[in-house]
């Protein structure tokens, strides 16, 4: 059992990528807490795992107090986390022209200020412990830019940025900050930007799901448990030396 004396925190936890990841680091004998708004789908989640894993429910990851109580409850059950994956994530289309503060603060609150706040809850317990991995679910959108998602792009920029920072911080520490940045995944997200492309422009489900995968040489979307599979090694003996790193699933989009 590779994590069997490691405490993993997994915030948006309930579904999609968080889950997935919750479930390959339960999988590997982590202790895990999940963190995540939705409480019934957080404790279903937890309850499908293997026992060794708790539902924290969270209102708000870019909340300062909220988050620390969450951690305080992680810590009650689990003791000091070792391993932390930032998947909370929140997305959404706009021309720039629309995006207004509320939209871009929301977006950035999110996906950037809730990493960060995260990320200093954790690193603490990790500076003590001799040992940490830290694990940021940004995506190719962090890469490069892309019309109508200003807003999402510059967040997930940002959240690489922080992680090359932290990475060359806490280099000499043993605790390494990686990224990965998915491309299109079947998550709940994809299927919104499925339904908003129907809605907007009458094509099919089918006709929709190909506009989005069209950049992807698979033409596929990402499944949540190839990007659980990285998020595991990233953290497993042997990827020390794998840090300040952007790891792209995207079935060859970027290179």
């Amino acid at each position: 059992m590779t994590f069997a004396d490691r405490h993993a925190v997994v915030t948006g936890a309930s579904r999609g990528i968080g889950a997935a990841i919750a479930a390959a680091l339960a999988a590997a004998g982590a202790r895990v807490s999940l963190f995540g708004r939705d409480e019934a789908r957080l404790t279903q989640a937890a309850r499908e795992l293997d026992g060794t894993s708790r539902a924290i429910p969270m209102a708000d990851v870019a909340d300062a107090n909220c988050v620390h109580d969450a951690f305080i409850a992680a810590r009650r059950h689990f003791g000091p986390v070792h391993i932390l994956i930032n998947n909370a994530g929140q997305a959404a289309s706009a021309k720039f022209t629309d995006t207004d503060a509320t939209l871009w603060n929301g977006i950035l609150g999110v996906n950037l200020t809730g990493t960060y706040l995260c990320t200093r809850e954790a690193i603490p317990d990790m500076l003590q412990l001799g040992f940490g991995r830290v694990v940021n679910i940004a995506s190719i959108a962090g890469l490069r830019g892309a019309a109508y998602v200003s807003a999402y792009a510059a967040s997930k920029h940002a959240v690489i940025g922080l992680t090359r920072s932290l990475a060359l911080e806490f280099a000499t520490k043993n605790i390494t900050v990686n990224a990965i940045c998915p491309g299109f995944t079947d998550t709940a997200i994809v299927k919104e930007a499925i339904a908003n492309i129907m809605s907007k422009t009458g094509r099919s489900e089918d006709e929709a799901l190909a506009a989005l995968v069209a950049a992807n040489p698979q033409r596929r979307l990402i499944k949540p448990e190839e990007v659980a599979d990285a998020a595991v090694w990233l953290c497993k003996p042997g990827a020390e030396s794998v840090t300040g790193q952007s790891i792209v699933i995207a079935g060859g989009e970027v290179m």
